[in-house]
């Protein structure tokens, strides 16, 4: 799968200001940051290191290199970046070809997002071969675009993930609405412009100025996203 955007797919927010809606993968969609740390634990637990609780909120929601490279300091393992990127994202992949859980309200408000043909942009952290899998388990047709952190310049939290989204569907970010789950999407999401609408998975986050923070995805429909630039526009 490729971050192309299909033809049929146009603005059509019903005349809303809301152009777009940015949706984060792991632990706002679908259920897989405690994967993620289970892979960790295992790859390290192999190399004869295990790892302090207390780093899952450091290496949440970030980019592969920077949580890899951060265990890899604060553990000594012997093992390259290079090296411990390919054995996280194989056992990753594994624990996911087993299924991947959907966070609760995640496939009702994919389906209205759908029905009222919003344009929906997947953006993750997450490499391209992670993000196709769990795609096809969401199912492609409910995004206009997707965008892995392994083709941009600069992952979260850098704005880039979420301006290359707004570009590729000719939106505005300040009319963009974006759900994220950790304290690094939303400083990517923030720093592009975008409007926030963050529902914490593991560490909590703050309310904030132009920021909403709700306690679960099922608090989350097309109607409270169009508030959200309603009351900037």
């Amino acid at each position: 799968m490729t971050s192309t955007v299909p033809t049929a797919m146009t603005l059509t927010a019903e005349g809303s200001a809301l152009q777009a809606v940015f949706l984060d993968m792991d632990g706002t969609l679908v259920d897989t940051e405690g994967f993620w740390w289970d892979a960790e634990r295992e790859a390290f637990a192999a190399l004869g290191h295990v790892l302090d609780e207390s780093w899952r909120d450091i290496v949440v929601g970030g980019p592969m290199t920077r949580s890899a490279g951060f265990l890899i300091e604060a553990t000594g393992a012997d093992i390259t970046l290079a090296e411990l990127t390919v054995l996280l994202n194989d056992r990753f992949e594994a624990r996911i070809s087993r299924g991947v859980p959907l966070m609760p309200g995640a496939a009702r408000l994919l389906g209205e997002l759908a029905a009222h043909k919003v344009p929906t942009a997947l953006v993750s952290a997450s490499h391209r071969r992670i993000i196709d899998k769990i795609v096809h388990s969401l199912g492609p047709s409910h995004f206009a675009l997707t965008v892995a952190g392994d083709e941009v310049p600069r992952t979260k939290p850098h704005p880039d993930p979420y301006l290359f989204a707004a570009r590729g569907l000719d939106a505005d970010p300040a009319r963009c609405a974006v759900v994220e789950d950790t304290a690094t999407g939303v400083a990517a999401a923030e720093a592009a412009g975008c409007r926030v609408v963050a529902v914490p998975s593991v560490a909590p986050i703050a309310a904030a100025e132009g920021r909403v923070v709700v306690d679960s995805l099922e608090a989350v429909d097309l109607a409270f996203l169009r508030t959200l630039i309603t009351r900037v526009n």
